[in-house]
């Protein structure tokens, strides 16, 4: 049982419906305010604050949905059909996790922290990839597409001409997200991408311990992140990141100070 219904002659794709990879309306409905909310933060129209705010959200949102496809698209080519049976290549951020712990809460801590907090996540079934790279390259793809995010926002950020601050600001507060966003998905701890790349290389002791530990991460990582020495060593590397790719901070300060609408 795939999950589609497929009209009599649709082409298969590997023997998947192409319904099963067109973009959903939700995703759709993402871009469409993403660029609405970026015309409206360049034209300073209406309330700015509030147009910063939705198009620092939404781009946060489609960048989410991106990150999350690139981990399907990934173990799909590499054998896992289940993944789209499940939805998870149609863009659909509301397949890929909890709507409150995968969407509310990312956005919420972006909002309060300007830290881009890894949110959805996809179920793989790993039974049926082979190879221990083909695991790793499934891991490693939606840090990679935040790396490719944040990459191609500064060359914006770059190439932009005369513009206001307000948008410029919005800009530079998307791409350190999407910097913060790609450090803490690579961190080695269980359950989060970094140690899902190494986990299919560890001995079999080693990966029963971090199979125990790995429905855990997200309390682990808030953990060590609790600890000032690690969260200092942690935010001083990626400020140093940001410095290197020439992401102004002053720019993604104002940024974050802007999408604090409501105390305007």
């Amino acid at each position: 049982m795939t999950g589609y219904d497929r009209p009599e002659g649709e082409a298969l794709v590997l023997g998947v419906p192409r319904a099963a990879f067109r973009p959903s309306p939700v995703f759709l409905a993402l871009v469409a305010l993403f660029v609405t909310s970026a015309v409206l933060t360049w034209h300073r129209v209406g309330n700015v604050r509030l147009d910063v705010f939705l198009f620092v959200v939404s781009g946060w949102l489609v960048s989410l949905c991106l990150h999350e496809y690139a981990h399907a698209v990934v173990a799909f080519r590499a054998g896992d059909r289940s993944v789209a049976h499940r939805g998870y290549l149609t863009l659909n951020p509301l397949k890929y996790s909890h709507p409150l712990l995968s969407i509310v809460l990312p956005v919420v801590v972006v909002l309060l922290g300007g830290i881009g907090l890894p949110g959805g996540a996809v179920w793989v079934d790993r039974h049926r990839i082979p190879g221990r790279l083909r695991h790793t390259l499934v891991s490693l793809a939606g840090p990679a597409t935040n790396v490719l995010f944040a990459l191609v926002l500064i060359l914006a950020l770059r190439l932009t001409g005369p513009a206001p601050l307000e948008f410029l600001a919005a800009l530079a507060l998307l791409a350190f997200l999407q910097v913060t966003a790609s450090a803490l998905n690579l961190l080695p701890v269980p359950g989060l991408d970094g140690g899902n790349m190494l986990q299919p290389w560890l001995n079999p002791q080693w990966r029963r311990m971090y199979d125990l530990f790995a429905p855990y991460g997200f309390i682990l990582l808030f953990a060590l992140l609790w600890n000032p020495r690690i969260a200092g060593w942690f935010f001083g590397a990626v400020f140093a990141v940001g410095d290197v790719l020439g992401l102004p901070a002053p720019l993604y300060a104002h940024g974050l100070d802007l999408i604090r609408f409501w105390e305007s």
